[in-house]
């Protein structure tokens, strides 16, 4: 007991001592190992990159018959171009898509018809690459055409449609158009989880000062998923950065910087490179690829990291206001 001079004889308090169970300390030891374990995988994979891309990078060019006797960087540079710019095109067509669906889906569909929507969209993400390549390949290309005709014929002005015009339709617009739908259930899907979250007092309050849901949706749903957002665009930006088979099936790459979206001529990526050119590469040309594959690696990291750094910019001006 401790003595207060004013009020006499006070109890001492005392915090309860906390008795650590089994199953805690089974669930902390699993949480700990396995985020270890991703630390290790990365680890790994980072120097198997490494130990085996960096001869490629200090040989000689003319050794390496995959790159035809430019340098690595000669060769390597259009294909991170044709990358990021087939990635960036279906970004852009998918992100605004998904992000109708999803507010579809959450706040404008009814519950009988946003239940099925939802396992549809869900369903999308399991259809293997290979399907997605052979319906780009032989129904998607061949339609898109006589667009692109059109499009060299009256916007040859504009360097994205100078033409000449593919006559197969396997353009990088095209490959972008299939990566797009592969992204698209992946986006659509965090997106709605994330505006599903949105706190109900937030919503009923809008609507209560007289809002429209469509106010609503852009003055509260959207600022509060934001973050939720935007790491649903990387994902999908990652997704379309390391496609491999689909990309192969569709694009007619010849490993050249262009931005003209409907010409024969078009760029590569590094993923389907490597895909197409493994099973004929042997000694340094083995080398190479995989230094290239450590490009994509690098790439990758950085946009994750460009990501969670606006995520977290965000999060401390939410909290600053």
């Amino acid at each position: 007991m401790a003595k207060d001079k004013d009020e006499g004889l006070i109890p001492e308090i005392r915090a309860p001592k906390t008795v650590e169970r089994p199953g805690d300390r089974i669930f902390s030891g699993s949480a700990r190992g396995a985020g270890v374990f991703i630390l290790v995988m990365l680890a790994g994979v980072s120097a198997f990159l490494i130990l085996e891309g960096y001869p490629a990078l200090v040989a000689d060019p003319a050794e390496i018959g995959l790159l035809d006797g430019d340098t690595f960087a000669q060769w390597v540079i259009p294909l991170v171009f044709g990358t990021l710019w087939a990635a960036l095109i279906a970004l852009i067509i998918a992100f605004p898509l998904a992000i109708g669906i999803a507010l579809f889906i959450s706040h404008y569909a009814p519950r009988r018809i946003a239940a099925p929507l939802g396992y549809i969209v869900d369903l999308l993400a399991a259809v293997p690459s290979v399907v997605y390549g052979l319906w780009g390949g032989t129904v998607l290309a061949p339609a898109l055409q006589p667009s692109y005709a059109w499009l060299a014929e009256n916007l040859s002005f504009i360097p994205f449609f100078a033409g000449p015009a593919s006559g197969t339709g396997r353009t990088i617009l095209t490959a972008a158009v299939v990566l797009a739908v592969m992204v698209l259930p992946i986006i659509t899907a965090v997106s709605r989880e994330v505006f599903l979250q949105t706190p109900v007092l937030y919503v009923e309050a809008s609507l209560a000062l007289g809002s429209t849901r469509w106010e609503m949706v852009r003055d509260v749903v959207l600022p509060v998923g934001r973050g939720g957002i935007i790491s649903a665009a990387m994902l999908g930006l990652g997704r379309a950065l390391g496609e491999t088979l689909a990309v192969a099936m569709v694009l007619s790459a010849t490993g050249v910087i262009t931005v003209n979206l409907i010409s024969s001529v078009n760029p590569s990526t590094i993923a389907a490179n490597v895909a197409l050119s493994f099973p004929e590469a042997y000694g340094l040309n083995v080398n190479a690829l995989i230094a290239s594959g450590l490009i994509l690696f690098a790439i990758t990291l950085v946009v994750n990291s460009i990501a969670r750094w606006i995520i977290e910019r965000r999060a401390e001006f939410s909290g600053a206001n």
